[in-house]
């Protein structure tokens, strides 16, 4: 009997080891599948990659994708090749026998993915080898290059369609993770597509935490940041290469995994560089944004802008290179005006179009750091033609800040204004405050507006506060900002509020802002993060000896569905997503190995929910996450048994001290046993004749309940203090 021919969600599921499709991925396959011509923009992260590896796989010719750097390359062919898809690149990086190899492979039609720069793909050299081939799919990755509207405009890629017309039959696909209405426009017709062949996922990425923050002193805020990160892969990006070196040279200096990058270092430094934070052997890039869109490394969970981006499209790319695997991941951006003041700086340089289209990106970027009040996702989803139509997001820094405490800025709000109309509508809000603040620069005495009637009126309050006063203003619509130096004007809501002095509610904020919240949302399963840790010291070992990254074996996202429902068989660990049929045979055993020692020293079975914790994936919680939250005090002894403090607990589930010490209580009273660890007598500082007294209570009345037993001891000692007492009690009463 003949097996099945394979189908695309076969192939998803034998070779790729995913169950489901992801928004629109089935979408553009069957399209393509279709051999109609396709846009697909899909967010960073958002399976773009598996939108033409599926087909190529159903075609019976060859797929060949245009991909703009080495790096890419070899990462997508790693990863394919483990997964026992034959792929291979042609590029610079080949000795000349290896390039000639690969020529060789792929004439002989083994191939089913060849990997080309578009620098590449125009040479007659491979005119020659292509020619003698079926090309059945033409994939164009990063086709945002295209256009001179986005954010990397490449003029090679403009010459793609030359290729095109040499191979009409050849259906193309064209991926993007960051593309306006406009540039989608300008793809289309540079590709000459024609029809409805266009596809365009949310860009919504619901496990990043985005946040601005102000920039006071950066040095002294990102050592703050990185804290919370520690043993944790992440990108800062900075602005120049000397602070690119200067920054990585200081957090190396303070005990930090940490490597710069920029084009200004020799070939062979940034590429050991690279490969060394991809292989996990550093674990923070510090970067310009040359080091862009090679990098493809799923368990990068924090991204730092260190300086201002130059487009919300740039931002947008370069947040999207943290949490690919879908787990949590945090996004800060720290912002000041004399970011815009260098930016300014070197779009002066260009000319025409091209200066054009950069006063308008950093426009945007402006407006978007500065609104304090607006849902991070709202604008920056708006600026890509998309519309998010939650009141809050809940996973950024406005909408988990305190609510804010409005007041009446009527006065200084109509002085701001009036100073806008007496200084001409010509000026940004620096300027503005100058005059109103009684400044005596050179410029306010040229323009002679100290002898206007606003000049001085606003002595009283600082620069700051005016600043945060003019940014509300605009947000609530009562000023626009226009052009490269954000000029203010009056809009005819503010003409008509100056005419009957309406009201204005807003803030009135404080010299030094209270800091903002910066609780980062969890997602996913609840894992053990012991055997998590095991299973990452395994998947770097594996890693090492075939000298390709971690992720390549297993992604994080894999490795914490491990940790969660502990696979002891092979029908198991073809339940955890991102395991396959050739994943399996490579590397079941070993991770099973693992997983079996573990749950046998502490007692542990396969924990998979009665139905398929993947059945619901997409919705906001899925039946597995809420069996999870009932089984996390599990998680949580056997998390401590394993020789976890309370402390780290507490960092890696973001709880209190009294829930982490509520779930081991309950680990306990569950009939498991726990270890006396040294950390918890030093939890509550309660005297010898207290303790006395709570363990005669307990006693007497049992341990199951709190409220009696505090009431019993006059309320004096307090719950927090008794949860530890109680935990204390029950481990006197296990030896």
């Amino acid at each position: 009997m003949n097996p099945p021919m394979p189908t695309s969600a076969s192939i998803l599921k034998d070779t790729f080891g995913y169950d489901t499709f992801r928004p629109n991925q089935r979408e553009v396959i069957d399209n393509v599948l279709a051999r109609k011509d396709t846009l697909a923009v899909m967010p960073t992260g958002g399976g773009k990659s598996l939108c033409y590896q599926i087909p190529a796989l159903l075609f019976p010719g060859l797929t060949v994708v245009v991909s703009p750097l080495i790096a890419l390359m070899k990462d997508q062919v790693e990863q394919l090749r483990a997964a026992g898809v034959p792929a291979l690149f042609l590029n610079s990086s080949l000795s000349p026998q290896a390039y000639q190899e690969n020529m060789a492979d792929i004439a002989s039609g083994a191939v089913r993915l060849l990997y080309v720069a578009p620098e590449t793909l125009l040479t007659p050299r491979l005119y020659a080898l292509l020619d003698g081939l079926t090309v059945d799919l033409l994939t164009i990755d990063e086709a945002h290059c295209i256009s001179e509207w986005g954010h990397d405009f490449r003029p090679e890629y403009r010459q793609l369609v030359e290729v095109r017309r040499r191979y009409p039959k050849a259906v193309c696909l064209a991926l993007t993770a960051t593309a306006t209405p406009r540039v989608r426009s300008d793809i289309k017709s540079s590709l000459g597509f024609s029809g409805s062949n266009e596809f365009v996922a949310s860009f919504n990425r619901e496990n990043l935490y985005i946040e601005v923050s102000e920039k006071r002193d950066p040095l002294k805020q990102t050592l703050r940041f990185l804290e919370r990160f520690k043993d944790q892969s992440g990108i800062i990006y900075c602005f120049s290469r000397r602070q690119v070196d200067e920054l990585a040279a200081h957090l190396a200096g303070r005990g930090f995994s940490a490597r710069p990058y920029h084009a200004g270092l020799e070939d062979d430094e940034r590429r050991r560089n690279q490969e060394a934070f991809i292989h996990e052997d550093v674990q923070i890039m510090v970067a310009t944004i040359a080091f862009g869109m090679g990098i493809n490394k799923p368990n990068v969970r924090f991204i730092l802008h260190y300086d201002l981006p130059k487009s919300i499209e740039g931002y947008y790319q370069e947040i999207g290179r943290a949490g690919r695997d879908g787990l949590p991941a945090h996004c800060l951006l720290l912002y000041s005006y004399s970011d815009v003041a260098k930016q300014r700086y070197f779009i002066d340089q260009k000319e025409g179009t091209e200066r054009l289209a950069a006063i308008q990106h950093l426009d945007a970027m402006v407006k978007y750091a500065e609104d304090e009040l607006t849902c991070r996702r709202k604008p920056l989803l708006a600026y890509f033609g998309e519309t998010y139509t939650q009141l809050k997001c809940q996973n950024c820094d406005n909408c988990n800040a305190e609510p804010p405490q409005l007041s009446d800025i009527t006065v200084p709000a109509q002085k701001f204004l009036s100073c806008v109309v007496r200084t001409g509508q010509r000026f940004g809000a620096a300027y503005v405050t100058e005059v109103l603040r009684g400044s005596q620069g050179e410029r306010v005495l040229a323009n002679q507006h100290n002898q206007l009637s606003t000049y001085g009126i606003g002595a009283d309050l600082s620069a700051k506060q005016w600043q945060s006063i003019s940014r509300q203003l605009v947000t609530m619509g009562y000023l626009t900002q226009e052009g490269e130096y954000r000029t203010l004007s009056l809009t005819p809501l503010a003409q008509d509020a100056l005419k009957k002095r309406t009201r204005i509610m807003g803030q009135m904020p404080e010299v030094e802002a209270h800091p903002r919240s910066q609780q980062v949302r969890q997602s996913g399963p609840d894992y053990n993060p012991a055997l998590f840790a095991l299973l990452r010291q395994k998947r770097k070992e594996l890693a090492d000896q075939a000298g390709v990254p971690p992720y390549v074996i297993f992604s994080d996202k894999t490795l914490v569905e491990m940790a969660a429902f502990y696979p002891q068989s092979p029908e198991g660990m073809l339940k955890v997503s991102g395991v396959g049929q050739v994943k399996l045979r490579q590397y079941g055993e070993t991770f099973q190995t693992v997983i079996r020692e573990y749950c046998q020293a502490h007692n542990l079975s396969e924990a998979f929910p009665a139905a398929s914790h993947r059945e619901t994936r997409g919705t906001r919680q899925t039946r597995a996450e809420k069996s999870d939250a009932g089984r996390r005090y599990i998680f949580i002894g056997e998390a401590y048994n394993a020789g976890e403090s309370i402390a780290n607990l507490m960092k890696h589930y973001g709880i209190a001290q009294g829930t982490i010490v509520d779930h081991l209580a309950r680990y306990m009273m569950a009939g498991n046993s726990l270890r006396f660890g040294s950390d918890l007598p030093a939890l509550a500082a309660i005297s010898p004749a207290q303790q006395a007294q709570a363990f005669a209570i307990f006693d007497e009345i049992g341990a199951n309940l709190l409220k009696p037993a505090f009431e019993r001891l006059g309320e004096q000692i307090s719950y927090e203090e008794l949860k530890v007492l109680r935990l204390l009690y029950l481990l006197d009463h296990s030896l």
